[in-house]
C-alpha cells in the first residue's frame, strides 16, 4: 500500500500533569478552560483527546471525578473525537486515585503506561525565575527523587479491570522495556491487537528524543507484535515535539501533540493553544501527502467500541 495514501491518527494530549501553571500561561488549568481547548484541538483535526484534570484553584493536578466530570461530559457533547482518560494521573497519585475517574466514565480509550520510571522534569525548576503558585517548585525540584510506580501487577489489574467494560488502551512506552512489557501481556492473554502503541521519546528517565530511538522503537514493536497488529504513534516531549511525529508519520506512524507534552508551537514561541500545534502538524502532514484519520476512522482503525457505550 502507498504510505502516503494512510491516514495519520492525531492524538491531542491537553493539559497533563508533569507542566506546572508557572512554565506558561497558557496552560489550560480551569474545567472551562480545558472543554474549550480540547473542542478547539477536535475542530482543528485532533481524532482523539487525551484527558488529565487540574484543581481550579491552582492548577495542581488532580483525580477528582468530580473535577473530571467538569468538561469531559461536554467535550463529549460537541465533539465526536474518541475520549481518552488517563490513568497516569501523576507521579504523586496513588494507583485508585489515578482509576477514580476511569473507573466511573469507561471511556472509550485509556492510556496506560507499560512500566515503573524515573518519570522528571526537575532540571527545569532552575530556569524558572519564580513561581504562580506555592506548590509548583517541590511539586517539579522533587521529581528527582519520585518513581512514576507501574509495575507488572498494576498493569495487570488494570487490563484484567478493563476489558470487562471494552475499554481499549492507549500503550505509553517510554523505553525499549516498555514494549516488552506489553508483549509479555499479550502472552498471558490479556491484550489483543489491534494495539495502539504511544511511543514517548525525550522524556528525563527514559528513551532519547533522536532518530536513533525513533528507529529502535519502531523496528522493535514490528519485530514484538507485527506491523499489521497495531498502530505506532510518537509523542516528542519539548522542543522535539514536532520533528519527531513528523518523522513518525514518515515512517508509518501517527502523530500526538498538545500542551502535555510541548509548550511550545515553535522555536522559542509558547503555543496560546493546544489547536495551534494541532493545525501546524495538520498542516505539515498533509503537505506530505498523508490523509488526517477521523474520530470514526479511528474507531475502525483500533476495534473501539464507540461512545455510546461509555458512561461519560
Amino acid at each position: 500500500m502507498n504510505n502516503a495514501s494512510r491516514k495519520v491518527i492525531i492524538t491531542c494530549a491537553v493539559t497533563g500533569a508533569a507542566h506546572v501553571p508557572s512554565m506558561s500561561e497558557y496552560l489550560p488549568l480551569t474545567p472551562a478552560d480545558i472543554e474549550v481547548q480540547a473542542v478547539e484541538a477536535a475542530q482543528a483535526g485532533a481524532a482523539v483527546l487525551h484527558l488529565h484534570a487540574r484543581d481550579p484553584r491552582d492548577g495542581r493536578p488532580t483525580p477528582s471525578p468530580e473535577v473530571f466530570r467538569e468538561f469531559v461530559p461536554a467535550i463529549a457533547a460537541m465533539t465526536d473525537a474518541v475520549i481518552n482518560i488517563t490513568t497516569g494521573g501523576s507521579t504523586r497519585m496513588t494507583l485508585d486515585e489515578r482509576l477514580a475517574y476511569p473507573r466511573l466514565a469507561k471511556p472509550e480509550m485509556c492510556s496506560l503506561n507499560m512500566g515503573s520510571m524515573n518519570f522528571s522534569l526537575h532540571p527545569v525548576a532552575t530556569k524558572i525565575p519564580s513561581w504562580r503558585y506555592a506548590w509548583e517548585k517541590d511539586y517539579v525540584e522533587g521529581m528527582e527523587d519520585m518513581i512514576f510506580r507501574n509495575t507488572f501487577k498494576d498493569i495487570k489489574n488494570i487490563l484484567a479491570e478493563f476489558r470487562d467494560c471494552g475499554t481499549r488502551f492507549e500503550f505509553e512506552c517510554y523505553d525499549v522495556g516498555h514494549l516488552y512489557n506489553l508483549a509479555y501481556f499479550i502472552d498471558q492473554g490479556l491484550v489483543e491487537p489491534p494495539l495502539f502503541i504511544q511511543s514517548a521519546l525525550g522524556i528525563l528517565g527514559g528513551i532519547g528524543p533522536d532518530p536513533e530511538s525513533l528507529f529502535a522503537m519502531r523496528s522493535t514493536a514490528d519485530r514484538l507484535f507485527g506491523r499489521e497488529n497495531y498502530q505506532f504513534s510518537v509523542l516528542g516531549a519539548g522542543r522535539h515535539q514536532m520533528s519527531l511525529v513528523t518523522m513518525a508519520a514518515i515512517m508509518g506512524g501517527n502523530v500526538r501533540v498538545g500542551l502535555e507534552d510541548s509548550i511550545y508551537v515553535s522555536r522559542g514561541v509558547k503555543a496560546h493553544t493546544n489547536a495551534e500545534q494541532v493545525r501546524k502538524i495538520r498542516r505539515i502532514l498533509e503537505e506530505l501527502s498523508f490523509e488526517i484519520a477521523t474520530p470514526d476512522d479511528v474507531r475502525k482503525m483500533l476495534g473501539l467500541k464507540g461512545a455510546d457505550k461509555t458512561s461519560l
